[in-house]
This record gives structure tokens, C-alpha cells and sequence, in this order.
């Protein structure tokens, strides 16, 4: 028999890695590298997405 899974609020453009980190390329003067960290922007680096249920019409 099947199992029927709730879907899981993970955000699909990041697939729940919200955070990375980049080297610039360039150290610093004690010789390590230079890295940015950059969010998802679809979820803003939380790594969730608000659930489908939420943006159901009222029926006003």
C-alpha cells in the first residue's frame, strides 16, 4: 500500500540550503580566503516556504 506523505514546506529554490557561502577570490592579509555569504532569495535564507493552505481565497 501507498504511503501518502504530507508535502514538506521546503522552499524549491534552494531545496532547504538557504545560505551559501562565496569566495571572492582575494585573502586577506593573514592569508585566508575572502568569502560573502548570499541568501535565497525566494525565501529570504530561511530555507521554507509558507504552506499552499495559506494563500487560499477567504471566499469574501
Amino acid at each position: 500500500m501507498p504511503q501518502h506523505t504530507l508535502p514538506r514546506p521546503i522552499c524549491g529554490h534552494c531545496d532547504g540550503f538557504p545560505t551559501v557561502t562565496i569566495t571572492t577570490g582575494q585573502t586577506t592579509p593573514d592569508g585566508q580566503r575572502e568569502t560573502i555569504s548570499a541568501n535565497c532569495p525566494a525565501c529570504n535564507g530561511t530555507g521554507r516556504t509558507v504552506p499552499a493552505h495559506v494563500y487560499a481565497r477567504t471566499g469574501r
